[in-house]
């Protein structure tokens, strides 16, 4: 009786994922995506193809991204069938413990056919490549400071949990406890994708550990969260534009201690917009990766401005930007984290804040205009 209502439950499981992946081939167009990498294969035949090697490596990007799309889709439609199969032919055979090997089977199938759902709604330019997220304290001095502490916590598990590496370019500690800044690059496949879902003002209500009277307070931070940027991207900065610093960066002390002014900081004259970063003992290094988080910047900056421009011609007054709180994580006198923008609430704080963000990330792809 088990491996009956085993096989029924399967079979409705089964059902259902077959039915997202139907749904998805047709939101995907897969067809359309199949002649466009005709296209560009024959593109890339042409003799002269390499004549313009930026043109060249765009095409060879989009082509990849075109087959990996293709290739996971049929991937994982092709799992449904033949789990199908040998679903069909342990009930055909009465065979009660096949039966019970396909049913443990469908829950990783079903956590790969929301991966790929997921993966499906990463369109942006950047969205497959690596993320730098920036997190600043807001006013309330150490509170704040240790706020970052525990945002900086969280999105280092939620990236080891991912799989990606994680780098932190830039640290300013705190006065007396947690960090007044940070910067961290996070290396792997849709790292942007995925974090940039965090862009935006982030409150935190609790007991302050500080206060020794035991008060309730609310503390802010801002996530900014950029693109690394890759060699195909062109963003002119001339060098009257911009002002270079160096400085020692601040590490371990004794026979670990820097003692070159190795780190950099690289100031954009026009638009006021600093970046830097000391994560490595050569100044080359540092100032390449200055440059980079400079050019996402702009590139970025360039964005808001033509998004601000579009929304006025809409007569849209929706705020865009920083200045809105898009996430709220209250510790006392209850113990709930609500995203503002997707209502989406999780009552286990502590996993939150231990990394398990992807409620709240596909929840906001879900949600994205």
């Amino acid at each position: 009786m088990a491996a009956i209502s085993e096989s029924a439950d399967a079979r409705q499981v089964l059902s259902e994922l077959r039915g997202k992946m139907l749904a998805l081939k047709e939101h995907l167009d897969l067809a359309d995506k199949r002649e466009q990498v005709e296209l560009l294969e024959r593109q890339t035949l042409s003799p002269d193809f390499w004549n313009d090697q930026a043109t060249a490596k765009k095409v060879q990007r989009q082509l990849g991204q075109l087959q990996e799309v293709i290739a996971s889709w049929e991937k994982n439609f092709s799992a449904i069938e033949d789990t199908e199969m040998l679903l069909e032919m342990a009930v055909e055979e009465q065979d009660g413990e096949a039966i019970q090997e396909v049913f443990g089977d469908l829950p990783p199938l079903q956590e790969r056919i929301e991966m790929v759902e997921l993966e499906c709604m990463f369109s942006g330019d950047h969205d497959q490549g690596n993320g730098i997220v920036t997190i600043h304290a807001g006013a309330g001095g150490t509170e704040a400071q240790d706020w970052v502490g525990m945002l900086m916590r969280m999105y280092l598990r939620w990236g080891e949990d991912k799989g990606f590496k994680s780098e932190i370019l830039d640290l300013l500690p705190g006065d007396e406890a947690g960090t007044k800044s940070v910067t961290i690059l996070f290396k792997g496949k849709y790292a942007y994708g995925y974090l940039r879902s965090e862009i935006g003002i982030h409150r935190l209500v609790r007991i302050s550990p500080f206060d020794a009277s035991g008060r309730r307070h609310t503390s802010f931070a801002s996530v900014m969260v950029l693109p690394e940027l890759d060699d195909s991207v062109e963003v002119n900065i001339l060098d009257k534009d911009i002002r270079i610093d160096t400085y020692r960066a601040s590490g371990a002390g004794g026979q670990h201690v820097n003692k070159t002014d190795s780190a950099i900081r690289i100031t954009h004259l026009e638009s006021g917009i600093v970046v830097q970063c000391q994560n490595e003992r050569s100044q080359h290094r540092n100032k390449d990766m200055a440059m980079k988080m400079l050019m996402a910047r702009l590139l970025e900056r360039e964005k808001e401005e033509q998004a601000k421009e579009h929304e006025s011609l809409q007569g849209d007054k929706k705020e865009i930007g920083w200045g809105s709180q898009i996430r709220s994580y209250v510790l006392q006198p209850y113990r709930l984290i609500k995203d503002h923008r997707t209502n989406c609430e999780e009552g286990n704080v502590d996993a939150v804040l231990d990394g398990k963000l992807d409620r709240f990330i596909k929840a906001y792809l879900l949600w994205q205009p």
